[in-house]
């Protein structure tokens, strides 16, 4: 199948919420790309067209960023019915793969990891932009060891068309803010720049201490946890603890902002630039397949 006469779909990578990721062929410019398109088999017309409005916002969200730890959209594509969105393929190893292997990353690699994935979020926010699914499995690294933040299809910004019911929960339980999990006065549960810099406080916790803060046998058990459980004490973190500590503050206006947790983690990782010099993802297996732009888990 070819996308507007020029992209090529050669396999599917990825399955999330959203839709399904291809492997494609641009063939104006040679180069591999990922394509990303909508799932709606049996879908009623109404429902169709809140999934297309949602993969619409996906796409002027990922568009209006451009940085160095972000994903980068080559194009965006409308045909009826359908969106496709082209970005840059990453057939790369993410975070939750490097978790997975080592279980725990020391204090120098946590804080140079974070630093880059801040860096990036800081320009989603600048931007306008709440990512809403920040999380070690849409933090991808690069063949360099670059990390860049990916998936967007939760994103939302200032003007985006509201396609999500009153009191739905969007994003994944381990990792969404308390102020998320209870309507805000006009019964929305609104997701600001605070409630990702929470999701990168439990991301950070989980890279250091080799587990998550807050978990349960269901979501519902983890959500309780995250609500009312104080942070539990960290062995591992070091340095780091005063960040991650504040980051992870019930109330979302006591937490640091972007421009003052990068400060912080900067710090980190001068003081420990001695100790620990590996500055990727560490040793480890090749790049795992599969993991491109947008193939993320989807969870809506």
């Amino acid at each position: 199948m070819v996308i507007a006469h020029r992209y090529r779909l050669e396999k599917p990578l990825g399955r999330g919420g959203m839709g399904v990721v291809w492997e494609a062929l641009d063939t104006s410019l040679d180069r591999k790309v990922a394509v990303k398109g909508l799932l709606y088999p049996g879908m009623a017309p109404v429902t169709r067209a809140q999934w297309v409005s949602r993969a619409r916002r996906e796409a002027q969200a990922i568009a209006r960023i451009e940085h160095q730890n972000v994903v980068a959209v080559h194009d965006v594509i409308e045909d009826g019915e359908q969106v496709w969105i082209v970005m840059e393929l990453l057939n790369s190893r993410s975070l939750a793969d490097l978790l997975s292997e080592q279980q725990q990353l020391t204090v120098p690699h946590t804080a140079r990891i974070g630093l880059q994935v801040l860096r990036g979020l800081k320009a989603v926010h600048e931007a306008g932009v709440v990512h809403r699914d920040v999380k070690p499995h849409n933090i991808l690294f690069r063949p360099d060891g670059r990390a860049l933040l990916m998936d967007f299809g939760i994103a939302t910004f200032e003007g985006a068309v509201q396609v999500t019911r009153t009191h739905e929960l969007i994003g994944t339980a381990q990792y969404l803010a308390p102020e998320l999990l209870g309507p805000a006065p006009d019964g929305s549960r609104a997701a600001t720049a605070a409630s990702d810099l929470w999701a990168l406080g439990i991301t950070l916790y989980e890279m250091v201490e080799g587990r998550r803060p807050f978990e349960g046998l269901t979501d519902l058990e983890v959500l309780v946890a995250v609500r009312e459980s104080p942070v539990p004490p960290m062995k591992y973190a070091g340095p780091l603890s005063p960040l991650i500590e504040a980051l992870l503050r019930k109330d979302p206006a006591r937490r640091p902002d972007a421009a003052e947790a990068e400060q912080l983690l900067q710090a980190v990782t001068l003081d420990s630039l001695a100790l620990d010099t590996a500055v990727g993802p560490g040793p480890g297996p090749g790049p795992v397949p599969g993991h491109a732009a947008g193939a993320g888990s989807g969870t809506d």
